[in-house]
């Protein structure tokens, strides 16, 4: 299957597609991942890619397409891949649609994680990082230390990222509705879109999403 997976910062969309490309045996395809990677190798798309983002611009369509581009065409995609973070935008959801229809594919299923802009804002606002070791996250909320502001494993401080603070979450929420969001118009009107609730276990919004394909693949 080729899959789009959509939603709001803090829908939980890299942990859903880490579940589902497992289940369905397909690669996870990530910007973040695919930028990290050529980056890191040195790529002409990376080495571009970076020169952007020194200058604290934003990298433009034409680069992160041909990165997806370019990943998608590797063997282990052949069967199919889901896409998280790509694309991001109408335009570059139209390069997808061209590249796609020119290898003779198309897309299966537009899936759309739903969650309220509060529950939102509650969960990123309310993380807490540990200073010693970013991998220990905490939740004020939903995983809160044993003891305020202490990291349970290290006992090191714990803080909140300044990308975490409410107004930065808005913010952040405010580009996808304005960016983002008509992406799930664009694929609406080709039928392909699956609207996911997306509060609950993870492990309940992954079985939701994989009956939703499982119909659409009937």
């Amino acid at each position: 299957m080729r899959i789009v997976l959509v939603g709001p910062p803090g829908a939980g969309k890299g942990t859903q597609a880490a579940f589902l490309a497992k289940n369905l045996a397909i690669p996870h395809i990530s910007t973040g991942d695919l930028f990290r990677a050529n980056i890191s190798q040195q790529t002409e798309l990376g080495k571009l890619a970076k020169s952007f983002m020194d200058k604290g611009e934003l990298v433009p369509d034409e680069v992160t397409i041909a990165m997806a581009k370019d990943r998608m065409e590797q063997p282990d995609a052949e069967g199919g891949f889901l896409l998280d973070g790509f694309p991001r935008n109408v335009s570059q959801a139209e390069a997808l649609d061209e590249m796609l229809s020119t290898a003779g594919m198309k897309l299966d299923a537009v899936l759309d994680l739903e969650v309220p802009e509060d529950e939102v804002v509650r969960r990123i606002a309310g993380r807490r990082i540990c200073r010693n070791d970013s991998s220990h996250v905490f939740h004020v909320s939903y995983k809160a230390p044993k003891q305020e502001g202490v990291c349970d494993v290290c006992g090191g401080e714990l803080y909140q990222r300044d990308d975490d603070s409410e107004d930065t979450v808005r913010t952040r929420l405010e580009v996808y509705h304005t960016q983002t969001e008509p992406i799930i118009d664009y694929y609406l009107a080709q039928g392909l879109v699956v609207t996911i609730p997306a509060l609950g276990k993870v492990e309940d919004v992954t079985a939701r999403s994989m009956e939703a394909l499982a119909r659409e693949d009937a």
